[in-house]
């Protein structure tokens, strides 16, 4: 068996555990430190550790499409999988910091609560830092933490890096969708953090590796999006089993003899591939761009940030859709349609996805200064 048949082979385990344990994720409310490992097995969290540390230098497709299969068996598992790409922003970290982070290896799992950014305070060597932060998706099965404090040269918010056993995570992550996430709350008391584990997020990178050349931020808001292309195939591929089934209990026809459905499941497979190909090709663009020693433009990154968001929407509405088309079925408690309903409407809530994307992308277009942040 070659390496490759033994990775897919792997991947496919790997998937059809997390598919069996979805409803163990619900009622934790956080995917198990047990799965994180299996994810680390798969390459997750060492996808974009620096190679000189002994990551796989995957690129961003590749990264991305990983996020996408995992995503389609379960939406927060594939959240979780997703921040495989802190690695990118934890590349701001001085080199003889990460050269410590990997020291036992490559398999890093970053989670952190960065807002609301807290004031903390300078004393000599690093920061006195106290606080309570919000939204720290896949906190229970991180290996570091961090939480956004002060303000960095230029102004900016830092990112301080710490140890879990520093920090204590408020299991609060009371919500419908994406609840296998363990988005809790975090709080540190009188915690110090040397300035050499802070680092500006979306910083200058102390890493010379092509990856860490691609826009940080602009990537955060790709691998969220990424999540619900795989629940919107996740859920097309559901109806379209449910409409070879029995007939309505009305006696109407089965739902793959009706016209309306045809059409309707033909649209919506359309629009989900149609913002896929969008997705990929400006990720493969810009890649292409960063291997030729080009760089990236403003253009480039606003391009990013529309792609992710309309992947995000497409994914959602295609969601929408597959739920409309099957029936008073997928009313019940425990029908996977409901899942993908709840999670692929979380995805189009993050601030990093929301309408006023669109306004970037506009003001990009037309050549005004877009709104603060958004490349």
């Amino acid at each position: 068996m070659t390496v490759e048949m033994q990775r897919k082979d792997l991947l496919n385990q790997v998937l059809t555990e997390i598919r069996t344990r979805r409803d163990e994720f619900e009622a934790k409310r956080h995917v198990p430190r047990d799965m994180v490992e299996q994810l680390k097995q798969l390459g997750v969290y060492r996808a974009h550790s620096p190679r000189c540390f002994g990551g796989d230098a995957l690129s961003p497709s590749e990264f991305l499409k990983l996020i996408e299969s995992i995503s389609e068996a379960d939406g927060s598992a594939g959240w979780v999988a997703s921040f495989g790409s802190a690695s990118l922003y934890l590349a701001a970290l001085p080199k003889d910091t990460l050269a410590r982070l990997y020291a036992n290896g490559p398999d890093v799992a970053f989670a952190g609560g960065l807002f609301p950014v807290q004031p903390a305070e300078k004393v000599e060597g690093g920061w006195l830092v106290n606080g309570l932060w919000r939204f720290a998706s896949g906190c229970k099965g991180a290996d570091i933490l961090g939480v956004g404090i002060g303000a960095g040269e230029g102004g900016k918010p830092l990112t301080a890096v710490l140890r879990p056993e520093d920090v204590e995570i408020i299991e609060n992550w009371e919500v419908i969708g994406m609840r296998g996430t363990g988005s809790h709350d975090l709080r540190v008391k009188d915690a110090f953090v040397s300035d050499e584990w802070t680092f500006v997020r979306g910083g200058v990178p102390s890493i010379e590796e092509p990856i860490y050349q691609y826009p940080s931020i602009a990537y955060a808001a790709q691998v969220l999006a990424v999540v619900n292309l795989g629940i919107a195939r996740a859920a097309l591929d559901e109806v379209t089993q449910m409409a070879g089934g029995r007939s309505s209990i009305t006696g109407a026809p089965k739902m793959a003899d009706r016209a309306y459905l045809r059409i309707s499941l033909a649209k919506a497979e359309a629009s989900l591939r149609s913002a896929r190909a969008f997705f990929y090709e400006t990720t493969d663009s810009v890649w292409t761009s960063i291997l030729r020693g080009d760089g990236v433009s403003p253009e480039q990154t606003s391009m990013l940030r529309l792609a992710a968001t309309q992947a995000a929407r497409e994914g959602a509405s295609a969601v929408q859709s597959a739920y409309l088309l099957s029936g008073t079925a997928a009313i019940y408690d425990g029908h996977p349609m409901q899942r993908y309903l709840r999670d692929a409407m979380v995805v189009t809530q993050h601030a990093f996805l929301n309408e006023s994307m669109y306004e970037g992308a506009g003001s990009v277009f037309l050549g005004v200064p877009p709104m603060r942040g958004y490349i």
